[in-house]
């Protein structure tokens, strides 16, 4: 097979720049090979090497805590819950596939975060998502979300693993470039946890699951690169997923889990062998030889260049102790999964590739991996030039409305408010029956089996907040989502995170995210809540511009017991209403100057962490203390909303009734957002022993209402709306914006 000269014209085809390959050619001590080269290409991509964000994510907290191994240790984080058992959890970017090719690239998102968690020995139990689109007034995002929502929900369902919670956010920004994020969160016995490494000269390297086809091929380095007219070509980047194989190897994959003879394993995800062999030999300080010859193929007069790039799915690299290669068989073979020995460890530190007898490529593996020689720059950064402009709201400026009902309605009907089981519904949220809160809620909520336990989980982030104030709006991307699941009943233990931003060479995207993860790392600290790993998607722009900064943050909760969970929505008749912490609302940044107004304009709420935490403190502990009948944080949309919600959802037909102090103009009062700010029903007996915890905590509480049995929503004289006005803006305004 001729393949073409290798000089420095075809590495910057290759994605490289000209001190890159100079370095390559240093490492070699020769100019590489053209296999070699496309190996250096998918390994130093953004995508693999995080080469202009490692230094900012060694900023983050990324050890303590519950933490069993440090953050990028492993294929994902693993947390402690005690009695022996860990969970394994992780969020990850799908955005430029499902970009180009909607069904196939959330597909293959999901599949791909799946096997992170099960080839660290954890059986899934749950999945999320964060999805981001450009505004449903045009027909091309329309597709694309149907498209994505159709292909999570296909595969997932397959596989069996519900779809507990996530966020839909429709902005300007994402118009071409959809973010697709994400999340799966798998239980372990901490005796059964699979390490991605390798070692041990002479023992075998397996190629596990699927064949290899040409499916994928370069989609590491597609995935770094900015989309453009012509990336609608790029089809043959993304990824074709197959679920019913993935449940297979998921099954087969945890019963070699347990086996004494298994070294390691890998998932074969961004640059597919290439990655999984580099990674894993440097992990153990050993090297690989692979025999290419002996991939089994789908496809005909595969390249090995083709074959080494391939990202082909379902697939895993497997290295067992030498003497045990017919009970692996064996395994793979009762679930009628491919099962080949490709390759065997050596004592070379190297990754060697052999085709037809010949070596083709022989690189050392540290080179090629993050924390190796792998390349980690020093990007310039400089203040948005919009940022001060963005800072000036004049409020003399915005007309108060005229109409309070019609406003609330109108937010509750706005895509980023109104109730989105036009999605969810598409998911199977209650397969394998441990589901206790499903999507709608604040957070996910689902049992341990054979434990007292249940876990919670969400992903939060504004954008928007993120581009008007990087700093505290990564802050306030941690912040929310602990409050979320706090609301649900939970403490909050650790997150993962997938940073998405547009070009890092832009210095002042550049700046966004830098400002956005030192905000996301003082969260962090205060809260206690170390990072465990996730991933960076950069060059998220298409003609339009880039998108919004959004570092979108996936939260893990513990709760002790689930009957702690807690709910949103209003329960009893009676019950006091309550709010927990911050009443000074700010329209600034909010829903209501977008939706109403046509405004993004800061400054955005304030965050004092300190406060933030007292607050959540409060609320965590009177839940477990019994006295909170109903507990929803205050975000979009403001106070009115919030109460909306929770109004909505409930049951017997009950309404509330609330009486404000006015210390503000009125939209500023009802549909301003703050940040550290709680909205709790509790029985009338129990306001007592609420505001005596809220004293221990230096914060304030403040009744504003009650739960009524009048079916009606009022708000001092300003909201008088019926549960069937509500309910039909709430819950049907989606599918209406879908169906245009």
């Amino acid at each position: 097979m001729n393949e073409p000269s290798v000089d420095l014209a075809l590495a910057i085809e290759h994605g490289l720049s000209s001190d890159e390959f100079d370095l390559i050619k240093s490492i070699l001590k020769r100019t590489p090979t053209f296999v070699e080269l496309g190996i250096f290409s998918v390994m130093w991509s953004e995508h693999c090497s995080y080469k202009s964000s490692i230094k900012m994510l060694k900023t983050l907290p990324r050890s303590g805590g519950r933490m069993l191994v440090e953050a990028g240790e492993e294929n994902a984080g693993l947390i402690d819950i005690g009695n022996n058992r860990a969970v394994s959890f992780k969020i990850e970017s799908h955005n430029h596939p499902s970009a180009v090719e909607p069904y196939e690239g959330a597909a293959t998102g999901v599949g791909g975060i799946l096997r992170d968690i099960f080839t660290m020995g954890a059986r899934p139990i749950a999945c999320l998502n964060s999805l981001r689109f450009g505004s449903l007034d045009n027909d091309r995002n329309r597709f694309l979300l149907e498209h994505v929502v159709a292909g999570i929900g296909d595969y997932g369902n397959c596989v069996g693993i519900p779809t507990v919670g996530g966020e839909v956010v429709i902005e300007d920004s994402y118009s071409g470039n959809p973010l697709v994020n994400a999340m799966t969160v798998g239980i372990v016995n901490h005796d059964h946890v699979i390490s991605a490494t390798a070692y041990g000269v002479g023992n075998p390297v397996f190629l596990v699951g699927s064949t290899t086809g040409r499916d994928g091929v370069h989609g590491a380095t597609f995935a770094s690169v900015e989309l453009t007219e012509e990336s609608e070509s790029n089809k043959s980047n993304v990824q074709v997923g197959d679920p019913f194989t993935e449940k297979l190897l998921l099954e087969a994959s945890l019963e070699l889990g347990n086996k004494s003879w298994l070294i390691g394993m890998q998932d074969m995800g961004a640059a597919g062998i290439t990655c999984s062999s580099a990674e894993m030999t440097a992990k153990g300080k050993s090297g690989i030889t692979l025999f290419l010859n002996k991939v089994k193929l789908r496809e005909n007069d595969m390249s090995p260049y083709e074959i080494m790039l391939s990202e082909s799915q379902e697939r895993m690299l497997v290295v067992i102790k030498k003497g045990f290669e017919k009970e692996l068989i064996e395994i793979f073979d009762k679930w009628d999964l491919d099962c080949t020995e490709i390759g065997v460890i050596n004592d070379k530190k190297n990754v060697e590739v052999i085709w037809n007898e010949k070596v083709i490529a022989d690189i050392p593996s540290v080179s090629l991996v993050l924390g190796g020689d792998a390349p980690q720059y020093d990007m310039k950064y400089e203040t948005a030039k919009y940022f001060s402009d963005k800072q000036d709201l004049d409020l003399n400026t915005i007309q108060e409305p005229n109409d309070y009902n019609d406003v609330l309605l109108k937010l509750l009907s706005a895509p980023n408010i109104t109730n989105k089981k036009y999605v969810y519904e598409q998911y199977d949220s209650t397969v394998r029956t441990n589901t206790m809160q499903g999507p709608g809620g604040d957070a996910g909520v689902f049992r341990i089996k054979d434990t007292d336990q249940a876990l919670a989980a969400c992903t939060d982030c504004n954008g928007r907040y993120v581009y008007l104030d990087p700093r505290d709006g990564g802050k306030i991307a941690v912040a929310e989502a602990a409050r979320n699941v706090v609301c649900s009943g939970a403490e909050p233990i650790a997150i993962t995170n997938c940073l998405n931003f547009g070009n890092p060479q832009d210095p002042e995207i550049y700046w966004q995210f830098r400002e956005a993860v030192l905000g996301m790392g003082d969260a962090c600290r205060a809260f206690n809540t170390p990072v465990t790993g996730g991933n960076v998607s950069f060059y998220n722009e298409s003609d339009k511009g880039a998108v919004y900064p959004s570092p979108v943050i996936g939260m893990l909760g513990l709760l002790d017991h689930h009957k702690q969970k807690t709910t949103i929505e209003f329960k009893n008749e009676g019950d006091f209403i309550v709010i927990i912490g911050s009443i000074d609302g700010k329209l600034g940044g909010s829903e209501y100057l977008k939706t109403i107004h046509k405004k993004i304009i800061g400054p955005i709420p304030t965050i004092n962490l300190e406060f933030e935490y007292a607050v959540q403190k409060v609320c965590l502990n009177s839940i477990k203390e019994g006295i909170i009948n109903s507990a929803h944080d205050i975000s979009d949309g403001g106070l009115a909303t919030t109460i909306a919600e929770s109004f909505v959802y409930s049951k017997n037909n009950l309404g509330v009734k609330l009486d404000l102090t006015r210390k503000s103009r009125n939209d500023e009062l009802l549909f301003g957002e703050c940040q550290s700010s709680i909205v709790v029903s509790i029985p009338e007996d129990k306001l007592l022993d609420l505001i005596n915890i809220a004293k221990e905590f230096d914060v304030p509480t403040q009744t504003i209402g009650k739960v009524t049995k009048e079916n009606i929503i009022e708000i001092n004289d300003l909201i008088s709306l019926s549960k069937e006005e509500v309910k039909d803006a709430y819950f049907n305004s989606f599918e209406t914006i879908m169906k245009q």
